[in-house]
């Protein structure tokens, strides 16, 4: 069958027309003549040259029939036909016309067949040979991307490691600093670059390539990632030769080549590094050996060699025997000591020379005597006679017990030349050598020698020693036989540590320690802490009953916590408190040094200042003491879990009856010192309110008439905002303020515009530098990954409340968060979340008093305030955050990772339009939305956080996905304008995240099944609860016709009722979602819906709405035995309150799940409830709650047990379970309750219910007329705080508070 090809003539030359006009043919001799194969590559070459648009040329007047051929071609004839229908535009004027191809006759086509086939067969060879080709140039500019790509890869790889080892250098050097930075800005386009590459669409795009390049729109996607690569490859290639263009870092270490000087042999070999590792194992089995002077305590015996290897360099060397060579305790153990820096070559007269000088210098002044100017002058005088000086050298040595050190040995001739003249006298001599040598360190001490770290530098520089096997001191060796004292000073051990002396114990405290005790309490008062003091008092009583011995304190640096312990401290002294004889507090001064350490406490703990004892080890002295006697012992500013390991068993010894108080700044060292969970202490800032109170008090006390009394001024409350709670820095700020009384709220207002430089840089503010020198420690060995988490942070204003949820997701969404082999990207990020928690970066809301460090899945959290200025001031050195607020000035200097518009800002066009997003990665969005605020410049937009923002319009929705492809995190959360998403939804072929919760939007579009790598989805629609309840003179409640059981919103707060929305089908096609809900099954595909959930196998959070008697039986199939699913919110279908009461016979309840909400039950509970075994968190919402459904909650595992109870029979709810007339323990892991009912209730708690709760919250929402009645507070043993909204009864008020009163911890009551 002949085919037909009409097209439109163009403008082209005549070889052009004829090379179409061969196409053309050549595809119609394919059709007929060549294979399925060959016909399909002409039809393509065909339609590829048909889309080339021609002008129309003129008819050709020659030949009446309309035909058309070219003299010598071997195509078939063609025919004219008008391209108009309408006869009037025919004739003789030239109209555009249509070139068909028209059958010959019969023998001329089998004339010409073989011709014409061979030619076809060249042609389509071009054709397959001209496509092939470009394949192949796809083909190869993907390898060389690739290529590019490896060799970009091997120089991060390298640019890292230089980074590992500049972090102390970039801090000084501003060179390396700017190197560093450009490199982390190329590090940024480079992840740009390839991320556009791995999203390249998949489909080839090689037949672009046939066509000439004037018909080409614009480049291939493939050609401009090649050319970006390659621009990228001359910059890595530019910045490394820029590394040694200016020397800025080498590969051994920070500092710059030009600054590094390394000795001759520091480079560790094979043999140095095996006795690093032998050095760094005896560490861990010597754990009591600190330092040198602790080798030096062996009285009597042969002479001692000790020998100081350097791993790397001398780097430290010389510190660390100098303080052993100059230790209180050892010097007068030695009568001649010296120290010689040996010299090359080495001169034996000048060596005896200066140790004679030595003996006699250092022996005068260890005696407290003149050195004797003649008597040098007589030595100087004895150097010069041959024999004479030598011989009075031996007879000192000979006679007298020397400590020498020798500095800088570098070959064994010296050594035994030096051991000639060094006898072993029998008298516990010592010889201390330092080397960088590790085979001259050991050939020194001989065969039996052990070898330890004493302090690590970096993991290749190490100092370590060297020491006779045996020679580590007297071991265990009692010390009570080795205490000296002098005579004025006779008291025993036992006498001092027993109990069977005479003295109270007020007067075995020292009279120093009782006037600073009495002077704090006098002149020092603790500022809106009295709830913290008492919470502090109650660990310490709990620890003295439960028999703990160590309690830990932890917060924020400047956050008050020592203040807050020392008060207690030394109110326990001033009061004579008969609960402990002995106190003792004890600063960790680094590198830790326990012998250091516990001479430091010990000196603190004895009755009088004791100038001279003969301590052999105050470690063992300590650890007698604290056994033996009831010591409150407090160890300030640890920051380590490695030092707590090298103080713990050393002094901690069980039973005893001393209690030990680690203060430190994190929750996870805080955690590993104390003995239980139960034993630690949080100390937070104070809250905004408190902050006023102490700084106008500090501001008081400094100047009385100070007009900042009662003051309201906006900027000054500010400032102390920004203080973040910290006593410390609020302290500070009031002395800095209270003499300007004249310019007072001039100089507020400096200081808040510069607030963090001004604290930093001005000598008013030197009390705050200890505060800052950890910040800048930690900000500075804090882990890497952590860092960009804690930047990121600056995102959020000030005392904006952060969802847990919204945080993590958005640190996945930066590549922030990723999967490892061992962890998903999900799972790191709640770690880092838990991390800063820790470090008090962020704090917890609502409950900020709890004490559990296990649960941290905390829904919101805050950013201290003075922790985000600090970020805030480093961040804008590294380019990250920038924000719109107020009224900006136009300006080119804005530019960043990360914008955030403001509520504040004044939505100038202008400014906004000249930002450079080239580099812009994320979008956050305060308050009203602008259509402007989406640009086509933001190609690299990874981020668009519009929450709770307003005036977003389905056309901005649309501009969003068709400009911002990229984009990984979109939320739309509280937007309520929005009532539908658009089909476009699905080319965000990139989004992780959707979160449309708290909007009008009832229907997800069909497209977002091809969303293969959605994550998380989060969705509901809101409307006003149905119910308002009525106040009834009768106090029950009465409510409007249209009452459902879905009330719970209403009663806390939000007063919004979430419903699902529906979901097309096909979902189970997104394997990867991790999130999904609020889903709406009330439709005739619910069943469906529920199936394709089943298959969602990764799924670890579900909600859903509508559940009915007719889907139940497919809900719980969708769930059994589902081993992720860790949380599940379920809400019943009104009237089908029992739907769930039984499952289905092979049901298998979710092994995993720990939070279960379910809404909209009558008057029972699923029978499969009890067999949670991992739920930490459970939420019902009820009609009705009989006291045989609460009782069958007893033995569940929750920590927060949430209840919203219609109605309570009788109004009575009873906490307390009877078996055969004893009360049983129950709710004994609950730590949150929460009771909301509609009518009056009467809630009783039994004497063993609830013993570890900390925090009840209760609220009414029926009106003035409920009664609410509460009893047995009293007996909940760990109760912190108690809420009650929704009655302003004076008689309910008065009785809790006569319960709180009779509490041992007395809670805190607010009522609202």
């Amino acid at each position: 069958m002949r085919r037909r090809y009409h097209h439109r003539l163009s403008n082209y030359c005549l070889s052009e027309r004829i090379e179409f006009l061969r196409g053309c043919s050549e595809t119609w001799i394919s059709v007929r003549h060549r294979p399925a194969t060959v016909k399909l590559q002409a039809q393509a070459f065909v339609r590829r040259a048909s889309r080339r648009r021609l002008p129309p040329v003129r008819r050709p007047r020659d030949r009446h029939d309309g035909s058309w051929t070219l003299e010598g071609s071997l195509l078939p004839s063609f025919q004219w036909l008008p391209a108009a229908a309408n006869p009037a535009q025919s004739g003789a004027q030239e109209t555009p016309c249509l070139l068909v191809p028209v059958r010959r006759e019969s023998e001329t086509v089998r004339a010409m067949a073989d011709l014409v086939v061979g030619l076809a067969k060249t042609v389509v060879e071009g054709a397959l040979t001209k496509a092939q080709s470009a394949i192949e140039e796809e083909a190869k500019l993907q390898q060389s991307v690739q290529h590019n790509l490896v060799f970009i890869a091997g120089e991060f790889e390298m640019m890292h490691s230089f980074l590992n080892v500049a972090n102390e250098e970039r801090v000084k050097n501003n060179v390396v600093r700017t190197w560093v930075r450009q490199v982390r800005d190329l590090a940024y386009d480079v992840e740009d670059c390839i991320e556009f590459v791995i999203h390249l669409d998949k489909k080839p795009s090689w037949w672009w390539r046939l066509l000439p390049r004037c018909l080409a729109a614009s480049a291939l996607p493939l050609d401009e990632v090649v050319s970006e690569i390659e621009q990228l490859k001359a910059r890595v290639e530019d910045v490394s030769r820029r590394n040694s263009r200016y020397s800025l870092i080498s590969d051994s270490g920070s500092k710059p080549i030009m600054q590094q000087q390394m000795a001759p042999g520091a480079a560790i070999g094979t043999i140095a590094l095996d006795m690093l590792v032998e050095a760094r194992d005896t560490v861990k089995k010597l754990q009591g050996l600190g330092d040198l002077a602790q080798l030096l305590t062996k009285e009597e015996g042969d002479l001692g060699v000790i020998s100081v290897w350097g791993t790397g360099s001398d780097l430290g060397m010389t510190s660390i025997i100098r303080k052993a060579y100059q230790d209180p305790e050892i010097c007068p153990k030695f009568e001649c000591r010296g120290w010689v820096k040996l010299t090359h070559p080495f001169n034996l007269q000048e060596f005896l020379r200066s140790l004679v000088v030595q003996f006699y210098t250092n022996s005068c002044l260890q005696e407290g005597s003149i050195v004797n100017v003649e008597e040098l002058k007589r030595i100087e005088v004895m150097a010069t006679m041959e024999g004479g000086f030598i011989e009075a050298f031996m007879n000192k040595v000979n006679e007298k017990r020397y400590l020498i050190v020798l500095e800088n040995l570098s070959t064994m001739g010296d050594w035994d030349t030096i051991r000639t003249y060094l006898p072993d006298s029998k008298n516990s001599s010592w010889i201390i050598v330092s080397t960088q040598q590790c085979e001259i360190a050991s050939l020194c001490i001989g065969h039996s020698y052990q070898v330890m770290e004493l302090k690590q530098y970096s993991a290749e520089h190490s100092i370590c020693v060297f020491f006779k096997e045996g020679s580590q001191g007297h071991g265990g060796k009692s010390m009570e036989s080795d205490r000296v004292l002098d005579n004025s000073n006779e008291i025993s051990m036992q006498d001092e540590a027993g109990h069977g002396t005479s003295l109270p114990p007020c007067y075995r405290i020292s009279t120093s320690k009782r006037e600073n005790a009495r002077d704090w309490v006098d002149n020092f008062h603790l500022v809106e802490r009295k709830s913290e003091m008492n919470q502090l008092c109650n660990h310490i009583a709990n620890a003295r009953v439960y028999g703990l011995q160590v309690l830990s304190v932890w917060g924020i640096a400047g956050v008050g916590k020592s203040a807050l312990v020392r008060n207690m401290y030394y109110e326990k002294i001033h009061r004579s408190d008969p609960v402990f004889d002995k106190y003792g507090w004890v600063d960790v001064i680094r590198p830790l040094n326990l012998r250091d350490f516990s001479r430091s406490l010990f000196l603190d703990l004895h009755s009088e200042p004791l100038p001279t004892l003969g301590i052999k080890d105050p470690t063992q002295e300590c650890c007698a003491i604290l056994k033996d006697s009831r010591c409150l012992v407090v160890i300030d500013d640890l920051q380590s879990i490695e030092e707590w390991d090298l103080i713990q068993p050393a002094l901690v010894s069980r039973p005893s009856q001393s209690i030990i108080i680690v203060i430190t700044t994190e929750a996870s060292i805080a955690s590993h010192c104390a003995d239980n969970e139960g034993a630690v202490f949080n100390v937070k800032g104070l809250e905004d309110k408190a902050a006023f109170k102490l700084f106008e008090t500090q501001v008081l006390s400094k100047e009385p008439s100070s007009p900042i009394k009662d003051s309201k001024d906006a900027e000054l409350q500010e400032l102390i905002l920004k203080c973040g709670g910290l006593p410390k820095v609020i302290v500070a700020v009031a002395d800095f303020l209270a003499p300007k009384t004249v310019n007072l709220m001039d100089s507020a207002s400096s200081l808040n515009v510069k607030f963090m430089q001004g604290l930093e840089s001005s000598p008013e503010f030197a009390c705050l530098q200890a505060l800052f020198g950890w910040m800048n420690y930690y900000f500075r060995t804090c882990p890497d990954f952590l860092k960009p988490c804690i930047f990121y942070l600056a995102i959020f204003p000030r005392d904006h409340s952060i969802r847990r949820r919204r945080l993590v997701r958005r640190w996945i969404a930066e590549g922030y968060s990723r999967d490892t082999g061992k962890s998903s990207a999900e799972e790191r990020g709640e770690w880092f979340f838990c991390r800063l928690l820790d470090l008090s970066i962020i704090m917890q809301k609502p409950y900020p008093f709890t004490t559990v460090l296990n649960d941290r899945r905390t829904v919101s959290c805050q950013v201290n305030s003075f922790v985000r200025e600090y970020i805030i001031s480093r961040q804008m050195e590294e380019n990250l955050v920038f924000e719109l607020g107020g009224s900006c000035t136009l300006t080119t200097q804005r530019t960043g990772r990360h914008l955030i518009i403001l509520k504040s800002w004044d939505r100038d066009r202008i400014v906004f339009e000249s930002i450079d997003f080239s580099r812009l990665r994320s979008l956050t969005v305060f308050g009203e939305w602008r259509s402007f605020f989406v640009s086509d410049r933001m190609r690299l937009l990874r981020v668009l956080d519009l929450e709770d923002a307003s005036g977003v319009k389905y056309e901005d929705l649309k501009r969003m996905m068709k400009l911002l492809s990229r984009l990984k995190y979109l939320s739309l959360r509280g937007c309520t304008e929005i009532f539908l998403l658009p089909n476009s939804l699905g080319d965000l072929t990139q989004l992780e995240t959707l979160d449309v919760r708290h909007t009008s939007i009832a229907t997800m579009p069909q497209t977002i099944t091809k969303l293969k790598k959605l994550q998380y989805i989060r969705a509901s629609t809101t409307k006003p609860t149905e119910e308002q309840p009525i106040p009834h003179t009768a106090g029950t409640v009465e409510l409007t016709t249209h009452t459902s059981v879905s009330w719970l919103s209403s009663v806390f707060s939000r007063h919004r009722q979430l419903e699902g929305v529906e979901v097309p089908t096909g979902m189970e096609k997104m394997a990867a979602l991790h999130t999904l809900g609020v889903v709406s099954v009330d439709s005739s595909r619910g069943s469906t819906i529920l199936g394709e959930v089943r298959k969602l196998t990764q799924l670890h959070k579900f909600g859903v709405s509508g559940i009915s008697r007719n889907n139940s039986k497919f809900f719980c199939l969708a769930i059994s035995g589902h081993a992720h699913l860790e949380s599940l919110s379920v809400r019943l279908k009104k009237d089908n309150q029992d739907c769930l009461n039984v499952a289905p016979p092979d049901y298998l309840p979710p092994k995993n799940l720990q939070s279960f909400k379910l809404y909209g039950l009558g008057d029972k509970l699923p029978e499969w409830i009890n067999q949670l075994d991992n739920l930490r968190k459970l939420v019902l919402e009820m009609t009705v709650l009989p006291e045989n459904t609460i009782s069958s909650l007893r033995d569940l595992k929750v920590c927060i047990l949430r209840l919203c109870i219609k109605q309570l029979p009788g109004g009575k709810l009873n906490f307390c379970v009877m078996l055969n007339g004893a009360q049983l323990r129950c709710f004994e892991t609950v730590k949150v309750l929460e009771i909301s009912c509609c009518s009056s209730m009467d809630v009783t708690f039994g004497s063993q219910a609830l013993q570890n709760l900390e925090l009840l919250k209760a609220s009414c929402c029926s009106g003035s007329g409920s009664v609410m009645k509460f009893s047995g507070i009293e007996h909940l043993s760990e109760l912190k705080e108690v809420q009650i909204k929704g009655s302003n009864d004076g008689t309910l008020k008065k009785d809790v508070e006569g319960q709180i009163s009779r509490h041992q911890k007395n809670p805190v009551l607010k009522m609202e």
